[in-house]
């Protein structure tokens, strides 16, 4: 993924005083829809900077981005399976695992109580504690892809084996503790495709979305082998942010790649809309410009600056005509 795409689509982590990445942007160089080449910061063209710099790529091309950024930095990983009531218990409050963390995250077995949570903090660099090879190896490679690999097409072929397997799942990863650079800390290798779906809700939010969504599968009978990802992060002032003015928690939901999806994915989309959900823009959703335009108090100046900045749709197609409206 390039910075570009990145910050265009709503690109966040994980951190209750972060905002996404778009947010970091300070300014950009952008070549038009007439072929200029302008600058555009929040003193310089502001409302034209503010669609660039998330705004699906709908008023010009992204030549350069100024960012602003942090000296690079070591991390102190604590993971650690947990059950979820647990989780959910001690959340919030200021000594809860959103605040009490400079970044938190958790992923929900469905079809058990079980959680498996992520707990990042910044050390000294000298602090140094890495994960010895052949146990960075199980748990990212053997553990994460080979066997979840399995078990995917384990309950792909026995569906009603689903429940059980994501009880085994939910174990099987133990916990762990070590520090390295951010960059080690933050990605891992994903082998095993899937299709996702991603809403970011009011951060109270989290427990009653969740519940529902168990609820719903309860209900349905529709068998899940992937967990749901729960992230948070800062609320911040761009104008097409999935956490635009509010606290935000990111409840992420996926389906194995030879599993059907459609129906999954869309009783989540329902069940977020009761929370004013807004989608992560470069995902799976259903939702069109009419929609959102309530879940954006800015939409109609997006629309507005979009409409000056390329008249023509020399930049549009078919999603970005669904989800900003057609410019013709």
């Amino acid at each position: 993924q390039t910075i570009a795409g990145a910050i265009s689509t709503g690109t966040h982590g994980t951190g209750a005083r972060l905002g996404g990445l778009a947010s970091q942007v300070v300014g950009v160089r952008l070549v038009t829809a007439q072929g200029d080449v302008v600058e555009a910061s929040p003193d310089e063209r502001p409302e034209l900077f503010e669609v660039a710099r998330l705004g699906l790529g709908s008023v010009g091309l992204l030549a350069a981005v100024t960012l602003h950024v942090v000296p690079a930095f070591h991390l102190r990983a604590v993971e650690e399976p947990w059950s979820l009531d647990a989780v959910l218990e001690r959340l919030t409050g200021a000594d809860g695992l959103v605040d009490a963390n400079d970044h938190f995250e958790f992923y929900w077995f469905p079809h058990t109580r079980r959680a498996f949570t992520k707990r990042n903090n910044r050390v000294p660099d000298d602090d140094l504690e890495p994960l010895r090879p052949v146990r960075a190896w199980v748990d990212d490679e053997l553990l994460s892809n080979a066997v979840f690999a399995a078990t995917n097409r384990l309950t792909a072929a026995a569906r009603r084996l689903t429940p059980q397997v994501n009880a085994f799942a939910a174990r099987a990863l133990s916990a762990r503790t070590y520090t390295a650079a951010s960059y080690e800390v933050f990605t891992s290798p994903r082998r095993v495709r899937f299709r996702e779906m991603e809403y970011a809700i009011p951060r109270d939010a989290v427990s009653p979305a969740l519940a529902e969504i168990e609820r719903w599968l309860a209900s349905t009978g529709e068998l899940v082998p992937f967990p749901v990802e729960v992230r948070f992060a800062a609320p911040d002032d761009v104008w097409l942010s999935t956490g635009y003015q509010r606290e935000s928690a990111y409840v992420a939901v996926h389906q194995y790649i030879g599993l059907p999806y459609v129906r999954y994915l869309r009783a989540v989309e329902r069940i977020m809309a009761g929370f004013d959900g807004r989608p992560h823009w470069g995902k799976l959703h259903w939702l069109d410009a009419d929609r959102l335009a309530q879940l954006y108090p800015r939409f109609a100046d997006v629309q507005r600056v979009r409409a000056t900045a390329d008249p023509t749709g020399v930049f549009t197609n078919d999603y970005v005509d669904r989800v900003l409206g057609p410019v013709r």
